[in-house]
């Protein structure tokens, strides 16, 4: 094995472990700093669940980060850049932001105003997104100022912390799709051949940092899957969103001034973790317009996230998860396949799939109509024993004959 990529294995194993080792001292401590989700009317769970396995989740990135200064495939990245130092930085003041938030119940103004402080954490020690690309018209490429690279590094950050963090409504939902997402952008960044793509080559942190996420994604979902004994709470979710924003950043944030035809394939960083989250940021989009047009304010909660209509129209929280991870699987293996191997091949295959998961969807959803409407007809017999034709009146006369 290729020993740069069994040291990335290395940083997942030891982040793994000590999530999995971890995590039951966050079940105890949680209920301690009063941080349980007790069930209520937008909740699915029905006990009360301790929510700080965030604190395992940094704890297991913060121990595979301190492995990783040991391992011979990160000595260049740490002895010439800050970047892990840098994205440390940011985590530590994510998941302050979402533990202050599980414990105390921030309001929404200052949780983004916590949101942005660690995004911008990121842009002052100079982790950015350096040009844009505007597809219309003749596709220009933009070298961005200094104010504008760290005003749309700070959107993106931000807009990925809130997708992660609004998906987390079911158990093991959001660290899976984030593994997923971890795990697909790892594959382009160290498996990808090398392209014509005039980027400068630099050592980038994202490897590593994903490697992390990984093994803390799995690791928690050894408690967090359904039935879940654990949430991540904000803290987690802001956490995750933070470090896959990161990792995206810092994949092309050293790169040589693209040209038009190599932009697109050098943005692809960035792009895959957008494509393999469009479900929640579907979710955000559609989540924000529902509450806009209701009149409520955007942050507001419900119980009308795409999670949540699954589970309505007949899914298990597992299978509804699982579900979830199927699509997400789809848009990664369609986002990064074609780098990897033929890209005919993934089309032909994605395809098939993608038409089987909503036969499946839609197949379930007929079932389960099908299931209502049949309780209902039970119900109404039950409710009014005269609409039930066996108890109709013979001819002739006898005990059912009305009076």
């Amino acid at each position: 094995m290729d020993p740069q990529l069994l040291d990335h294995l290395v940083v997942a194993a030891v982040s793994f472990v000590v999530v999995v080792a971890v995590t039951p001292l966050a079940k105890r401590v949680a209920p301690w700093l009063g941080a349980v989700k007790v069930p209520g009317e937008r909740h699915i769970h029905e006990t009360p669940t301790p929510e700080l396995g965030g604190l395992a989740m940094l704890a297991g990135i913060l121990a595979a980060l301190g492995a990783a200064t040991r391992l011979g495939a990160f000595d260049e990245l740490f002895r010439t850049t800050s970047e892990p130092e840098t994205i440390v930085l940011a985590a530590v003041v994510i998941t302050l932001v979402g533990l202050i938030d599980d414990t105390r119940n921030l309001s929404p103004g200052v949780k983004l105003a916590g949101q942005v402080l660690a995004a911008a954490t990121l842009v002052l020690f100079g982790l950015t997104i350096n040009y844009v690309y505007i597809p219309f018209g003749a596709g220009e490429i933009f070298s961005l100022s200094p104010d504008a690279s760290a005003l749309i590094t700070i959107v993106a950050v931000v807009a990925m912390i809130n997708a992660v963090n609004l998906v987390d409504g079911l158990d093991g939902l959001a660290a899976g799709i984030v593994a997923i997402a971890a795990a697909a952008l790892f594959c382009y960044i160290e498996l990808a051949p090398q392209t014509d793509v005039l980027i400068t080559p630099t050592i980038s942190s994202a490897g590593m940092i994903l490697s992390a996420v990984v093994g803390a994604c799995l690791g928690f979902l050894v408690y967090n899957f359904n039935p879940a004994s654990i949430f991540m709470g904000d803290t987690g979710s802001m956490l995750l969103g933070l470090l896959m924003g990161a990792a995206g950043v810092s994949a092309i944030g050293n790169t040589d001034f693209p040209t038009r035809t190599d932009f697109f394939v050098a943005s692809v960083p960035v792009l895959i973790p957008v494509f393999v989250l469009a479900v929640p940021f579907l979710d955000t989009t559609m989540a924000v317009i529902r509450r806009m047009g209701s009149g409520r304010s955007i942050s507001s909660p419900d119980k009308k996230h795409l999670h949540h209509r699954l589970v309505e129209i007949g899914h298990s929280q597992r299978r509804a998860v699982l579900v979830l991870y199927a699509w997400s699987a789809l848009l990664a293996v369609a986002t990064v396949g074609p780098t990897l191997v033929d890209g005919q091949l993934v089309l032909r295959t994605a395809g098939p799939v993608a038409l089987l998961l909503l036969a499946y969807q839609w197949l379930d959803a007929v079932r389960h109509r099908r299931r209502l409407r049949a309780i209902d007809r039970a119900d109404n017999v039950v409710a009014h024993p005269s609409s039930d034709p066996r108890r109709w009146p013979r001819a002739g006369g006898g005990e059912g004959t009305p009076t």
